[in-house]
């Protein structure tokens, strides 16, 4: 099992964030404009941990140098059941430098993003505190 995979079934944030390069790019599937840096994403994901219900992964694709993953997900936001994917990619030392997030249905997304609003204030001082 992919060490990424492995860290977010088991819920570990630390073992995330540690897979995180320093440069690291989040592109949100509800936010305008991607987040730059390690502690705003660590800090988005471990919100994201704390609002996913019932997350497992489904499939994974990897490319066949290993750089770039695709992880299918489903999980269940403020009763809603969401599919998403996560894609990302692996600079030289082996740590996420890209990180993409897409999810469907709508009414799946707007949930996502009304939990995720409002962990955006714990969020912020999270990622300032890092």
């Amino acid at each position: 099992m992919h060490p990424f995979r492995a860290a977010v079934e088991n819920r570990d944030a630390d073992a995330i964030e540690a897979l995180l390069a320093e440069d690291v790019v989040f592109t949100s599937p509800v936010a305008f404009k991607p987040y730059a840096g390690k502690p705003i994403t660590a800090a988005i994901l471990r919100g994201v941990l704390r609002v996913f219900e019932d997350f497992r992964y489904v499939k994974e694709i990897a490319n066949p140098d290993g750089r770039d993953h695709a992880f299918v997900f489903t999980a269940t936001v403020n009763g809603r059941e969401i599919q998403g994917c996560d894609f990302l990619h692996f600079d030289e030392e082996g740590r996420i430098d890209d990180f993409t997030v897409m999810v469907r249905p709508l009414s799946a997304a707007q949930a996502l993003s009304e939990a995720m609003g409002a962990q955006f204030e714990r969020i912020s001082q999270e990622a300032a505190s890092a």
